[in-house]
């Protein structure tokens, strides 16, 4: 869910479509009874209920924690401000207390570590964890795990076993983890524009060249094609996977593989015909020409207001969904829908994949040591990942969009708000998606997606009907490819961060490229910087964790 899209991930998805960091002091500070993780309830109480006295009971007694959400644009709603925060507050008495970046969270967290002033726990990347674990900060999970199921239920033991640290230990909460496709990546299209220029085709790089250049013509006012932020490369990423089947996760890793062996992006065939077709559409102005500096507000607004025919990015489903709804209710002809992604002339259409999604998801929770009753902040995480604490984000405290589950235990049963205040829906979840920091995948979108499929099309969610139909299908699984990166303070890490950079100049270059032919120079010459800041030696680093993950996902 960006919040790169993450934010929405899968709304980054992504959705982003597209994510809670907290510190715990449980027991309302009175941790003196229960600093094992028990209640202070009796064993005759935890007799009658049937649970063993050692596990922790969310709402029993008051439950406070800190939680610093460890990226510069996060900044965490406030807790009891909507309706579920207030809900999961009031009724299972945990108040979670924010602790923001301040627009630093290198220097912040860097200075939590340095200073001992922890919070309770921290939302971060994955790659930033072993920071904290080899520091002897953080608090393992191995002893809840079978105490509290959902994690285990949901995630199963390959996914956790992936997350494990070198020790053997498990000390990360994943975010957005999945046994199935997810994903938003993808391209919409306007479609009163469309419509009115005859409906083309729509498939190949030369139809969708052509069309673009149709769009320029009859409507000088309106972007043809909309790369959502090219600095972050959502858009232009798409396009490759165009001109390359089966696979569309080497931009992300600045690699490509090839046999057993990670190799140079920029001297992939693909990925070199790709920055020659997205150079032609910039210079023939069918791409925004403020692409690499726009903000995310400047593209909202031309989705918004209709003034982008084609809109391509990692999860361009939140603000495509947004915009749809507000153009057909003065229009029912305008509004946007969803293409099955394009392909160049030649390739197969079906093997096609212009997002990836991984089964450990986006990103992860840790506990500190800090944490008077690790336990119970473990405890929540693990009530929040299930059915219940996932209905609640996702829509609403029972009682208004749902209310009671089905005969399975877990499904919720959708009131008739669910489609006639679908609006006041969506204003929910755009607070509560960052309020999810232990997104639970499959039961979100097998949940909404068997409900929507009941209704009539004019009454289905605009996002899940195109993540039915379209997103889902088409993006690949690049579990193999997670934590491959090296550690920011090593050797390899100071060469990844040199090639990232690298990487970003280059591609803003080739963009303003004057013809193909400066396009391959740029690349050529982008190749042997690369060599010069050591790129071989971060290509054998990556490579080696690849095949790790490999062995071990075999060996499952």
């Amino acid at each position: 869910m960006k919040a790169k899209s993450k934010l929405l991930v899968p709304i980054v998805s992504a959705f982003m479509a597209v994510s809670l960091l907290a510190g715990c002091s449980g027991n309302g500070g009175n941790s003196g009874n229960s600093g094992n993780g028990e209640t202070s309830n009796n064993t005759a109480d935890a007799n009658n209920s049937n649970k063993p006295a050692s596990v922790y009971e969310l709402g029993k007694e008051q439950l406070d924690f800190t939680l610093y959400g460890h990226y510069d644009w996060y900044t965490m709603p406030a807790w009891g401000g909507d309706i579920t925060s207030t809900w999961i507050r009031d009724t299972k008495k945990v108040n979670v207390k924010p602790i923001h970046s301040g627009g630093a969270a290198p220097q912040k967290l860097n200075t939590m570590i340095a200073t001992g002033d922890l919070p309770d726990a921290i939302w971060l990347e994955r790659v930033d964890v072993e920071k904290l674990r080899s520091a002897d900060l953080l608090v393992p999970f191995d002893d809840y795990l079978d105490k509290y199921p959902n994690l285990k239920k949901w995630l199963g033991d390959e996914g956790i076993n992936m997350l494990r640290s070198e020790d053997g230990k498990l000390y990360q909460f994943p975010n957005w983890y999945t046994k199935q496709p997810n994903g938003n990546a993808g391209y919409v299209v306007n479609k009163k524009i469309y419509t009115e220029l005859g409906s083309p085709k729509l498939e190949t790089t030369d139809d969708l060249y052509n069309y673009l250049k149709l769009v320029k013509e009859k409507y000088p006012d309106v972007v043809p094609y909309e790369p959502h932020l090219a600095k972050d490369g959502q858009g232009l990423d798409v396009l490759y996977s165009a001109f390359k089947e089966n696979d569309q996760k080497f931009p992300g890793m600045r690699a490509v593989p090839n046999g057993d062996k990670l190799t140079s992006i920029f001297l992939d065939p693909e990925y070199r015909e790709m920055m020659q077709y997205t150079s032609k559409l910039f210079r023939e102005k069918l791409i925004t020409q403020d692409a690499m500096t726009q903000t995310i507000d400047q593209i909202t607004e031309k989705v918004m207001t209709g003034r982008v025919a084609v809109f391509a990015a990692a999860s361009p489903t939140e603000i495509a969904m947004q915009a749809h709804a507000e153009l057909v209710k003065n229009d029912p002809e305008a509004g946007y829908f969803m293409i099955w992604p394009i392909h160049k002339e030649g390739l197969d259409k079906d093997k096609i994949f212009p997002g990836t999604y991984g089964m450990l998801g986006w990103n992860v929770t840790v506990i500190t040591k800090k944490a008077k009753n690790p336990e119970a902040i473990f405890a929540f995480y693990d009530w929040l990942t299930g059915p219940e604490g996932q209905s609640a984000l996702m829509w609403g405290p029972p009682g208004i969009y749902w209310d009671g589950v089905e005969a399975d235990g877990e499904t919720p049963i959708f009131t008739d708000k669910y489609t006639s205040e679908a609006g006041e829906m969506a204003k929910l979840q755009g607070i509560t998606t960052n309020l999810n920091w232990v997104g639970n995948t499959v039961f979100i979108d097998s949940t909404k997606a068997k409900f929507e499929a009941t209704l009539p099309v004019e009454q289905q969610n605009w996002s899940t009907r195109y993540q039915r139909e379209i997103t889902w299908k088409t993006q690949s699984n690049a579990t193999e490819f997670i934590n491959i990166d090296p550690q920011p303070e090593t050797e390899e890490g100071i060469i990844r961060q040199r090639i990232e950079d690298l990487y970003l100049e280059v591609r803003a270059k080739a963009l303003f490229a004057k013809d193909d032919a400066e396009v391959l120079a740029i690349l050529d010459q982008a190749e042997k910087d690369a060599q010069s800041a050591g790129y071989d030696k971060l290509l054998a680093f990556k490579t080696e964790k690849w095949q790790a993950n490999l062995a071990k996902m075999k060996a499952e």
